[in-house]
Formats: structure tokens, sequence, C-alpha cells
């Protein structure tokens, strides 16, 4: 499916919560889309190729192999899915700084429109992160990312942008949840910043994006200090164990509204735009709604 812009307001809101722009820390095969000019370097070459770019999607060791919240409960999960839509990578000059106020100026872009569902818990705690989707794409440096996240039309998470199911265990108490989430978002970020460089495409070759989900800014990082801004400013689980009926948790949106204490379900609110990262590079969030 082709796409030439990428919507960062969608059809139908329902009300925008907090203010626009926040920073943070199958089927059929898609195909790409060429925007505007191509990209100088390969227009100057005249040797443009056509290679293969993967994006996927990441929610890191927090996710895949569990960890210890800001308020000592330890987290396993069994599925955190996510829905993304929209999915679309830049060739951008300038790069695009998501902590300034700028636009990207994209010289190419690929896009998959459709949502697509994938479970960020998959496999085991040696896992690679999973695919969301790959397109055929002109050749160059993809060093921007952008993507929606939205309510999944079917499946495991249907009517829901992240669902998060597991188990959490403190002092011999284990509390089984799912915490379904409807709020939506809209992330655009630069470059991949990790290890290896991500996005760089040459040929007939074959490269990869990320989109990174940083589920340690809901629920803190017990192995960081006390003070540390990842757990000052971390839900925690406790306010989501003060909810257990019958030895679980179980709670959508709409319910978190209505039983959490009005401070913490602002603070919910407040971390959500926070976690979409590429690798450990920053986002602009500019869409939540519920």
């Amino acid at each position: 499916m082709q796409e030439t812009v990428i919507r960062l307001a969608r059809a139908g809101l329902l009300a925008v919560l907090l203010p626009l722009t926040l920073q943070a820390c199958g089927g059929d095969s898609p195909t790409a889309t060429d925007t505007a000019s191509p990209d100088p370097q390969i227009a100057a070459s005249g040797t443009a190729g056509e290679g293969t770019l993967v994006v996927r999607a990441n929610g890191e060791d927090f996710v895949r192999q569990g960890f210890t919240t800001s308020d000592g409960w330890e987290m396993e999960f069994d599925n955190v899915y996510v829905t993304l839509a929209n999915v679309t990578a830049y060739q951008t000059d300038p790069p695009f700084d998501p902590q300034a106020t700028q636009e990207i100026n994209a010289q190419e872009t690929v896009s998959v429109s459709e949502p697509i569902t994938v479970d960020l818990a998959e496999g085991d705690e040696a896992a690679d992160p999973v695919m969301v989707a790959e397109v055929k794409a002109p050749e160059g440096r993809y060093n921007a990312l952008s993507w929606e996240m939205v309510a999944a039309p079917e499946g495991p998470a249907e009517g829901y942008s992240i669902v998060l199911q597991g188990t959490a265990t403190r002092d011999g108490q284990t509390l089984p949840f799912v915490l379904r989430l409807s709020e939506e978002l809209a992330f655009t970020c630069g470059d991949f910043v990790g290890d290896q460089r991500k996005g760089i495409l040459s040929g007939d070759d074959e490269a990869d994006l990320e989109a990174t989900f940083h589920f340690d800014h809901l629920f803190g990082d017990g192995e960081a200090p006390a003070d540390d801004e990842i757990n000052t400013g971390a839900l925690g689980f406790d306010p989501l164990a003060a909810l257990a009926e019958g030895g679980r948790v179980e709670a959508n949106s709409q319910q978190l509204s209505e039983r959490l204490a009005p401070a913490d379900y602002q603070k919910l609110l407040e971390i959500l735009p926070s976690l979409g990262h590429v690798g450990e590079g920053h986002c602009e969030e500019t869409n939540l709604t519920a």
C-alpha cells in the first residue's frame, strides 16, 4: 500500500488529554512509496537501487526477561501486544531532531499504513525484536521513523492499542494481571541510537529500523537507585495491585480512570507518551487520545 504523507492526526479522535508535544527519553506484501525528490547522493550517482527495509518492534529485555519494578514487584510478561499503524521510514536532510521545533524534511519515505499487532513478549528470553513489516525501498540512509499506536482491529488485543498480560510477585504474593489500554498515540522519531547504526540500505541488500518501547518508564526499575528519574517518574505496580479482585488485576483504560487515584491516573497518562523510542533515541509524541 502506498502512502505519500504520514498522518499525524486521525479522524474521529475523542479528546486530547495532554499538551500535544511531549518528549520521550501477513497478508499482501506492502510496497514502498517514493516522495518528492530522490536522495541527492543517489540521484548524483544515477545508480539508485532497491533493497528491503525491515521495521521491528522491541520491548527490550524488560519484557522478554522480566524485571523488578520501582516498588519491588517481580514482573513477568506472557504477552505484550502493541498495534502500530502508518509506520513510515524517512530519509531526511537535515536529520530530524524530535527535541527541536522542526518538521521532517523527507527526500524519501516508505510507509505501511494498515494496523499491525505484534507481541513484544514473543519468543524466549533471548528472542530478537519482532518484525512489524518489511517493504521494498530505495537505497539510502533512513534516519527517521514514525508510527501511530491504534486500537487493534481484531485478535487478542482487539479494541486496544496496548495490552499487558503477566504476573507480578512480591513477598510471596503473586497477582496475575491484564491491563488493556485504549489510548492512541503517535510517535515521530529521529535516528536510531544504539550499539549499531540502523536504516542504512544499499543496493539490493537488507536493513532494519526499530520502534522501541521503554516499559520501565511505566513501572520503574528496581535495579536503579530509588532517586533515579526512571523511578521517581514511574507509576510502579502498587497502585495497580490495589485494584486486585479475586487475586488478580484486570482493568481497561476506562476502569483505570475510575478506580485509580486521580494523581496515579494522571501519572499514567503522562508516562504513556514516553514509551516510544528508537533504541535510546528520543521521539516526539503528538497525538495522545483516549
